[in-house]
């Protein structure tokens, strides 16, 4: 990708730079309502901890559910089944010992 186009893609959100010397020591604030406008809609406070891992997805909240973990044990259930069939099981199909 070309530099501008990736500059172009995030001018939205990177402030243009707005606080020139010029205007900071001048002393009008007026040149700075755009940088004080963008920096007062931003979200105030400390930021809210993400609720990751499985236990947060599937076992906390309105969408608690305990099919997961029935589904591990059907799947290691039909893996352990396969395996010992492929291994032992299917000689014994029609033999006895």
């Amino acid at each position: 990708m070309q530099p501008s186009l990736v500059r172009r893609q995030l001018g939205t959100l990177i402030p243009p730079k707005i606080a020139t010397p010029k205007l900071v020591s001048a002393g009008s604030g007026e040149g700075l309502a755009p940088l004080v406008n963008f920096y007062s809609r931003l979200p105030k406070g400390p930021a809210p901890s993400p609720a990751g891992g499985i236990k947060a997805k599937y076992f906390n909240g309105k969408n608690a559910s305990a099919a997961p973990v029935v589904w591990v044990i059907l799947g290691l259930f039909t893996v352990g089944y396969t395996i010992d069939y492929q291994m032992h099981l299917k000689h014994h199909k029609n033999h006895a010992h």
